[in-house]
């Protein structure tokens, strides 16, 4: 608890901005542990529950364990005429998950999302932040295997 600390230090003295302390807990784990966020209620003194309120709020935010790298597939309406529903099977079937799932070996969590605002480039997948757009079946394998191969070095 010893970097939550650090964590928590940097807002007593200002006002608590709860959703900042959230960010890098995440940031930390990867998501947000039960242990971590009651230990950060007793030391705040913020109820548990709006703790919970606000990381169910928002979906930057995961209760559960994500993998190291995060695949996000729009499907907006721009990206569902051009071909996000089969650009997400792809992912699926490389992966071998679902949306919502994580691969067993923690590498990739797949989730979609509703739109990205950014429907030019549809359609949009987006991995550990980095947009990749006008996505194409073809495109999917290269794409996942440059972040394997991240991995390896």
């Amino acid at each position: 608890m010893k970097d939550i600390n650090r964590i928590i230090e940097q807002y007593i003295e200002k006002e608590i901005d709860l959703i900042q302390v959230l960010h890098n807990i995440q940031n930390k784990y990867n998501y947000l542990p039960r242990e971590v966020l009651e230990y950060v209620s007793r030391a705040l003194h913020i109820p548990l529950s709006k703790i919970y309120s606000i990381a169910t709020f928002y979906a930057a935010f995961s209760l559960v364990p994500r993998g190291k790298h995060l695949c996000t597939v729009c499907m907006g309406t721009a990206c569902h005429v051009r071909g996000a529903p089969a650009v997400l099977s792809r992912i699926e079937e490389r992966l071998n998950i679902k949306s919502g799932e994580t691969t067993p070996d923690n590498q990739f969590t797949l989730e979609t999302v509703n739109c990205l605002g950014a429907c030019a480039l549809a359609p949009i997948v987006v991995i550990d932040g980095e947009y990749h757009g006008q996505t194409t079946v073809n495109k999917v394998d290269k794409l996942l295997e440059k972040y394997a191969k991240e991995d390896k070095g």
